[in-house]
This record gives structure tokens, C-alpha cells and sequence, in this order.
């Protein structure tokens, strides 16, 4: 089915249509244009696993450092809503290497440290634990070395854009974390 037909919703249909008329205007190398047009076709089609395979190939074609960010910081996001949540620290960090001011990139990271358990080394998951499943468990000390990471990059994160994460913001006060 074409991509048209899949996209049921106004806003999809309306990110295609401007995404097609900027692809048209904006002067571009054709390999910038192929790259967009994977990415956005991964944007609008919603298929999880169709959207990876889009990314990585806008990724192939893609040279700018700054637009790599964003689809890493997508991939990440993939990741992240199937639960793979090693991966999607990974991806996220590739994105913030590239584009140290990416606060999504910031935020997601600070909500796996703070409600999934982690390795040292973010490179396996010991096993998936909330924190408060950690302190229930009686382990408050591993659940406050969580929290206290993820208040690092929350912190990051809102330093960059001061009136977003609400919710963040209150939790750093209530915790006493956001003045540290």
C-alpha cells in the first residue's frame, strides 16, 4: 500500500505534504535528498520496524553531523518504545556526541537511569527493576545511584530548554536534587 494511503491521521498527512514541498525547493545534493527522503518516510509511516530500516539507510546517506543526530536520536527512540533500552542509550549517546544540545536525547536517558535498572557500563541490562521496585526490594542504595544519574542529564537537559520537563523540574526539587 502506498505511503499515502497508510497515513491516516491529519498531522501525518500534513508532515508528508510540507516534507514533499520542502524536498522540491530547498536547493540540495541529491544524496541530501535521498537521505531525507528515508527519513522521511520513517517519520510519517509509523512501522517500527520499516521506520529502523528507513533510518539506517538515511543514516548511509546521510554526511552532516547535526541531521545524524536527530536520526540517531530517532533510532533511540525505536529502541526505547520496543523496551531495548541498551540500544536506545546507545543510539542516544551517538546523537548527543554529534549534537551535544539535543535535550530530548538528555531526557530519555535520565527516564532509562531513573526506571530501569542498568549495568555500570549501560552496555547490558542486568535485569529490568524500577527504582522504586529497587528501594520495595530494600536496595535503596543502587536505586540512589540511579536516580542521582538520571538527575545529572535531567539537569542537562533543562539547562538547555529551561520550560520543558515539567515534571523533571518537580521531581529534581521534591528530591532535593536540583540545586546539587
Amino acid at each position: 500500500m502506498p505511503r499515502s494511503q497508510r497515513n491516516d491521521n491529519f498531522i501525518d498527512k500534513t508532515f508528508t505534504i510540507v516534507a514533499d514541498i520542502l524536498l522540491q525547493i530547498i536547493p540540495m545534493a541529491s544524496g541530501e535528498k535521498e537521505a531525507f527522503t528515508y527519513y522521511r518516510d520513517a517519520q510519517s509511516e509509523g512501522e517500527y520496524a520499516e521506520a529502523l530500516q528507513n533510518y539506517y539507510e538515511a543514516m548511509r546517506l546521510e554526511i552532516d553531523p547535526y541531521d545524524r543526530s536527530y536520526i540517531l536520536y530517532n533510532i533511540g527512540l525505536i529502541h526505547t518504545s520496543n523496551g531495548e533500552h541498551t540500544k536506545a542509550l546507545e543510539y542516544y549517546f551517538q546523537a548527543l556526541e554529534r549534537n551535544p544540545s539535543l535535550p530530548q536525547a538528555l531526557n530519555n536517558t535520565a527516564l532509562i537511569c531513573h526506571y530501569v535498572r542498568l549495568s555500570e557500563n549501560f552496555s547490558k541490562l542486568t535485569y529490568p527493576d524500577r527504582g522504586e521496585q529497587a528501594i520495595r526490594q530494600g536496595d535503596p542504595e543502587i536505586a540512589e545511584a540511579w536516580f542521582d544519574q538520571a538527575a545529572e542529564y535531567w539537569k542537562q537537559a533543562i539547562a538547555l530548554a529551561p520550560s520543558n520537563y515539567i515534571e523533571a523540574q518537580n521531581w529534581l526539587k521534591i528530591t532535593g536534587r536540583f540545586g546539587e
